[in-house]
């Protein structure tokens, strides 16, 4: 629950302690700006807005709100790129694919850019927001969590129990009561079941040493795996993109209008949605919004037709083949990169 601002705290604490152990160069003038003839990095003379040799600004800042806008914008990449990119990805993303392929770049972030951000907040809010994909916090009994209706299950299990008491006293027939109390201590049983889910009866196998190790750690010590396949996941997700280039490949092979170029960045911008979309319908299963598990499975195939198509000008039918091949691909591809995380997990 802790770790997403744990991660974002250190990225903060490492931009200030780069900026902390920054040597300072030139004058500035009391509005926190220098004025100087050459540029404070490389010492070029300046002649625009920029460093034409080096690209950096002429004119650096000194003051404490221009520190943290820089801070805030190293972070999480706020500028009008952003907000140029997104939308793109979202509703015409064979465009924003096609423009960055063909060299229109300025107005856009780059695919492997967004990525990263994207693996980032994706990681972050889902660590954040993990107890709500807890069995107990997913299971439903008539609308209510199995987290939320053990309490009231138990308390009316307790007054069955304090009813049939009173029969008993009165010597009343019980039978009826019994009845419920039996049912509802099964229904019990079963929450509880469900609450306490864990890996005790994982019996999966492969032919692979060290994904076995990890699995068999997820029978002793489920946290600590856990905790390793997450950071794992983390740390190898860039390893999405080489295994799934190949599979887009194939669905235009030998084809010389397409490079190998052209299907990375198509997969990068694609795994980039994906990943926001993670973000979106995490927060939205968090505020109990309906109609995710819809939306989470005609979303992205919707996507993949309208990415495919876009990007490299198919005609509806050609698209709509080839966004079936690829939710096999996607499915293909995230078994491969499971089994790398579970074998580096295992290692």
């Amino acid at each position: 629950m802790s770790d997403g601002p744990d991660i974002i705290a250190n990225i903060a604490t490492g931009a200030l302690v780069a900026r902390a152990v920054e040597p300072l160069h030139g004058e500035y003038a009391a509005d926190g700006h220098t004025h100087e003839a050459a540029c404070l990095n490389c010492a070029t003379p300046l002649i625009g807005s920029h460093c034409h040799s080096c690209g950096q600004h002429a004119h650096v800042h000194r003051t404490l709100a221009a520190f943290f806008h820089d801070l805030v914008h190293g972070v999480f990449h706020f500028e009008g790129k952003t907000w140029r990119t997104l939308p793109l990805l979202a509703w015409n993303p064979g465009k924003l694919t096609r423009e960055y392929i063909d060299g229109r770049r300025a107005s856009y972030v780059s695919p492997i850019a967004l990525f990263l951000f994207g693996v980032f907040l994706m990681f972050a809010v889902v660590t954040q927001f993990s107890r709500e994909f807890e069995p107990g916090n997913i299971v439903k009994v008539n609308g209510t969590s199995v987290n939320e209706g053990l309490p009231i299950q138990t308390k009316r299990l307790a007054a069955l129990k304090a009813e049939r008491t009173q029969l008993v006293r009165g010597k009343h027939p019980t039978e009826a009561i019994d009845g419920q109390i039996a049912g509802q201590e099964e229904a019990l049983r079963v929450m509880q079941g469900v609450k306490n889910a864990r890996f005790d009866q994982l019996n999966a196998h492969s032919n692979v040493g060290a994904i076995d190790r990890a699995l068999k750690g997820l029978k002793t010590n489920p946290g600590l795996v856990l905790y390793k396949l997450q950071n794992n996941a983390y740390k190898y997700s860039w390893a999405l993109i080489p295994i799934s280039v190949p599979f887009v490949w194939l669905l235009f092979p030998f084809n010389r209008r397409f490079h190998i170029y052209d299907h990375t960045v198509f997969v990068t911008y694609s795994l980039c949605f994906m990943t926001l979309l993670v973000v979106i319908l995490t927060l939205a299963i968090a505020v109990g919004k309906p109609l995710i598990v819809p939306a989470a499975m005609l979303i992205p195939p919707w996507h993949m037709y309208r990415h495919l198509r876009g990007t490299y000008g198919l005609s509806w039918r050609s698209a709509l083949w080839r966004a079936t091949a690829l939710l096999a691909i996607a499915v293909t591809a995230m078994l491969l990169f499971t089994m790398l995380i579970l074998a580096q997990t295992g290692a």
